[in-house]
């Protein structure tokens, strides 16, 4: 599902000298290299600026701090979600509310919000690079974008946005990673003072919207890393998308992909099946590795309460499997994975 060895490959004399050169400088915490990677990130998704952090979870669960998110608020997120989602809602001392997904894609169906006197705040994931749209709402959106990177335009609905940079995403580094964009300067700040202990001056620790800081921090190393990679975006997408236009043509009759609209960066490509697991065997067994994302909603984990029924989550995960579509695939790796599914339908 992934070769990130020759992902590496494909940027490694600059991603190499620059890391070369942090090291030299020995300036491994802040400075010049992070602050250019925040901007060149800001700008890649469409925000005005962007705070580091130490990953994508991180990045959620500051956002979050920031907008005064916490104890005895409510955060509705979708029931199809990496668990990352939940998990920063707890971390901020608040409780997540799980709303079912749509029919024809596992992002927030608007129709299943029930936004209460305690709702704080919507968290919209964009799976695997697919747009969550809603409607105008009484109360502020977060956006988790750690799947869509490179699309176009950019994906935004909310006040700011959560990524992750963790190695397999489209957009990785070398490491854990992630940051949180947004265009208020405000918010920026109030980040920014969160994963630096809450110090808005040297050795003045103070509460942000009520919470105590932390260390959260993208370091110098992996900046670096985010610097060269962020060259290679473009090109990244565009095979990726060659890769899902192939199978699209290929597949149709077989499986049923999920719906991509225009700038989709195919983070994921992922397909319907109702015999989904006998495909999967089928595959694994002729040497094509695939991936579920996800086996249950995220109210089905043993970390959170049991939630509402969600009965269009259930039948994406009862069905859903990711087809690799990686941008260092080979167009006879392609070839191999289409005419495996093809031979599954024949035989399987």
């Amino acid at each position: 599902m992934a070769d990130l060895a020759a992902r590496h490959a494909r940027v490694a004399d600059d991603a190499e000298a620059r890391v070369l050169e942090v090291l030299r400088s020995g300036r491994y915490v802040g400075g010049p290299v992070v602050e250019e990677a925040q901007r060149a990130l800001a700008e890649s998704f469409g925000w005005a600026g962007a705070a580091g952090t130490n990953s994508g979870t991180d990045a959620l669960s500051y956002a979050m701090r920031a907008l005064g998110v916490g104890p005895g608020d409510e955060v509705i997120v979708p029931a199809v979600t990496f668990f990352a989602t939940a998990e920063a809602v707890l971390h901020v001392g608040a409780v997540p509310v799980v709303a079912d997904v749509r029919p024809d894609v596992p992002l927030l169906d608007a129709e299943a919000l029930r936004i209460g006197p305690r709702t704080r705040l919507v968290i919209a994931v964009h799976l695997f690079g697919a747009r969550c749209e809603l409607p105008a709402l009484p109360v502020p959106v977060l956006d988790d974008a750690a799947q869509c990177a490179g699309a176009s335009p950019p994906v935004r609905l909310g006040v700011c946005a959560a990524v992750s940079l963790y190695p397999t995403k489209t957009l990785g580094v070398a490491g854990d990673g992630g940051a949180v964009l947004a265009d208020d300067p405000a918010i920026l700040a109030r980040v920014r003072a969160l994963t630096h202990h809450g110090m808005r001056t040297p050795y003045h620790h103070e509460r942000v919207q009520g919470h105590v800081g932390g260390n959260s921090r993208l370091d110098a190393v992996q900046a670096a890393m985010l610097l060269a990679h962020l060259r290679d975006l473009p090109a990244r997408v565009a095979r990726r998308r060659h890769n899902a236009d192939r199978y699209d043509a290929a597949l149709a009759s077989v499986v049923r992909p999920l719906t991509r609209g225009p700038g989709h960066p195919v983070h994921q490509y992922v397909v319907r099946t109702p015999r989904r697991d006998a495909l999967r065997s089928f595959l694994a067994d002729r040497g094509v590795e695939t991936a579920v994302y996800y086996p249950s909603p995220v109210s089905r984990q043993p970390a959170l309460p049991p939630g509402p029924p969600t009965p269009q989550a259930d039948r994406y995960c009862a069905e859903s499997l990711a087809l690799p579509v990686h941008e260092t695939l080979t167009d006879a790796q392609v070839d191999q994975v289409i005419d495996r599914v093809l031979e599954f339908a024949r035989v399987g």
